[in-house]
């Protein structure tokens, strides 16, 4: 079941000037900071080889927004004036209760996805905890749907404990 939408992405060149941005001007805190180097099954996620990215989760009330860095590959750097109309935003994520089960019932209406959602064995396999699992599918237009299905409810940006709840 969908409960909700999770977050909003942006892909940037420079992601401390985004940090500054979103945290000093508009008030956003950082809750959580990660990125990664060499690792398949985020590249099969995201539908890029040999990726590697730096990446801040921010929050403002009841919305979190991902702001990227990629190292590898570069992107290309989007018109800043563009209308509204063009693409912009890199993805939109939906914070579900069964991933596999949501994964079944897209695909079946035919959306497609990059790849199905990794397995725990998959993502257990650098000898981490599972904290969430994902996958990256598109609507009609090709824009990117997340689908995040988040397995530790003590992660910072955890809608629980964001203090949103799950839905009913």
């Amino acid at each position: 079941m969908i409960v909700g939408v999770h977050h909003v992405a942006l892909s940037t060149g420079n992601l401390a000037r985004m940090r500054e941005f979103y945290t000093d001007v508009v008030g956003f805190e950082v809750v959580d900071e990660r990125g990664w180097t060499d690792n398949k099954v985020i590249d099969s996620i995201v539908g890029l080889e040999n990726s590697s990215a730096s990446s801040l989760i921010l929050r403002a009330g009841n919305v979190f927004i991902e702001i990227f860095q990629y190292h590898q590959p570069i992107g290309t750097p989007s018109e800043p004036n563009r209308p509204v109309s063009d693409h912009g935003y890199t993805h939109l994520a939906l914070n579900v209760t069964d991933i596999d089960a949501e994964y079944e019932r897209l695909r079946a209406a035919g959306m497609r996805f990059h790849r199905p959602p990794p397995t725990g064995e998959e993502l257990g396999e650098r000898g981490e905890k599972l904290q969430l699992r994902a996958t990256y599918g598109r609507d009609p237009d090709g824009n990117v749907i997340e689908l995040q299905e988040v397995l530790d409810p003590d992660m910072p940006f955890a809608m629980d404990k964001a203090g949103f709840g799950l839905g009913d």
